[in-house]
């Protein structure tokens, strides 16, 4: 079992940047394909981008392709997303998801995947 905690939210400027992290618990976290989510008030819960175990196969939704990196690293427990040239339509609460794998390349981008979940990160971006 892994446990999940966000952190870096926070209100930004449009065409501003933010850092998101996501630190995991355990020693396994190497095993677990990695993903982050966000969901909009009144909206469901979206794919943003996924990683995978190794860090080396990455997929990202359309909408923030070329704006978001995100990058895992497995000794400190952690992935992050980079979110640059935020707009106001990114707003919305962000969490990580991990899903346990013995693949090391694949990536999962439905939420219904994830085994774990985070309490999620409130993103704001003003325009």
């Amino acid at each position: 079992q892994v446990q999940l905690v966000e952190s870096g939210g926070g209100l930004v400027q449009a065409g501003g940047s933010l850092r998101l992290s996501c630190a995991a618990s355990g020693r396994t976290f190497s095993t677990y394909a990695m993903g982050w989510f966000r969901q909009a008030p009144g909206k469901e819960r979206e794919f943003v981008v996924a990683i995978s175990k190794s860090g080396g196969n990455t997929n990202y939704e359309d909408s923030v392709k070329g704006r978001f990196a995100i990058s895992r690293d497995n000794a400190q427990n952690t992935i992050y997303l980079q979110m640059n040239r935020l707009k106001p339509e990114d707003t919305a609460v962000y969490y990580c998801a991990a899903k346990g794998i013995w693949n090391p390349l694949v990536v999962y981008t439905t939420a219904r995947e994830y085994d774990y979940w985070g309490q999620g990160t409130q993103v704001t971006v003003s325009s």
